[in-house]
């Protein structure tokens, strides 16, 4: 499979190219959740796009999801996404209901299989729904999602349905099915640029 070199260049102007067109629709964004470790660096880039002058930073909460092979009869059946880190309501103590009736995006670096974004989103929408029962609070929450890169493939999980609508998923740009190499995994961070700016991405 060939590899596509992604310089921090690229990362920043996608992240800017994303806030311009949340602040476009009018969307206030109320909470940043990344999806670790791809969605931090994006999250955090993001923010400062989307900061207005005057107000408090949007605040960014960290979840992480691993993928685990599904073992069957001593065979390998298929992956099964699984927590491994996730919004702490408990040490939030009187915040639980930080989610009910906010608008909230979530960050990754990449929609490969679109499984682990349907698990987030999945999870975070059984999430308020506790919350509300628990709190006894309602609000129309909104999830929205930001990725750097959409890979033209097929998926093997889907969205839901009101993700169609304008602005409820965002990706940079769309890619062929290719090994992207992002800068944070490079270990020599000038050898990975110039491999970007030779195929043009920087």
């Amino acid at each position: 499979m060939s590899k596509l070199y992604i310089s921090y260049n690229i990362v920043h102007k996608l992240c800017q190219q994303a806030a311009q067109e949340i602040k476009a629709l009018g969307q206030l964004v109320d909470l940043i959740v990344a999806i670790g470790g791809g969605g931090f660096i994006p999250a955090r880039i993001l923010r400062s796009f989307l900061k207005e002058e005057g107000k408090k930073n949007i605040p960014i909460q960290a979840i992480g999801l691993s993928l685990y092979e599904q073992m069957g009869d001593e065979e390998k059946i298929g992956k099964e996404v699984v927590r491994t880190q996730w919004l702490d309501f408990g040490s939030l103590g009187q915040h639980m209901d930080m989610l009910i009736g906010k608008n909230v995006i979530i960050v990754d670096e990449v929609d490969d299989t679109r499984t682990t974004l349907h698990y987030a989103v999945t999870e975070l929408e059984r999430d308020v729904r506790e919350i509300e029962e628990k709190t006894g609070k309602q609000g129309t929450t909104k999830f929205s999602v930001f990725v750097l890169h959409n890979k033209r493939k097929a998926k093997r999980a889907e969205l839901p349905e009101e993700f169609k609508e304008k602005g409820r998923y965002i990706a940079g740009t769309d890619v062929d099915d290719v090994w992207i190499a992002y800068p944070w995994d490079a270990i020599d961070i000038d050898e990975h640029t110039e491999a970007a700016k030779e195929q043009g991405n920087y």
